[in-house]
């Protein structure tokens, strides 16, 4: 059993090696087509949501609580609320949604 985590490791190294010098090796151009440049525009974005948003609400004892806290920053954050503020209100939200649920 223990041979089978180093062949585990090296294809999870090999698949993360091809994904990053295929495109690099593969796409010597650059690229033109509206479509693929939006696309890879934002995938960061998307990557980051996806990652940042179920940790939200699991970060907290409730999921309701965390839900609210997202609530509450999205709404600050589009009233100009520095990113300072807006950590400072969901923390706070959180805060007293736990302490009183």
């Amino acid at each position: 059993m223990n041979h089978n985590i180093y062949i585990y490791i090296l294809i999870m190294a090999g698949v993360s090696y091809a994904i990053r010098v295929l495109p690099l090796t593969l796409i010597r151009k650059q690229i033109k087509n509206q479509f693929v440049q939006s696309f890879l525009y934002y995938v960061p974005y998307v990557t980051l949501a996806v990652m940042t948003f179920p940790a939200i609400t699991e970060a907290t004892q409730s999921p309701i609580a965390g839900g609210v806290a997202l609530v509450v920053g999205i709404i600050a954050a589009w009233f100009g609320a520095s990113l300072f503020q807006v950590a400072v209100s969901c923390c706070g939200v959180v805060f007293l949604l736990e302490l009183f649920l």
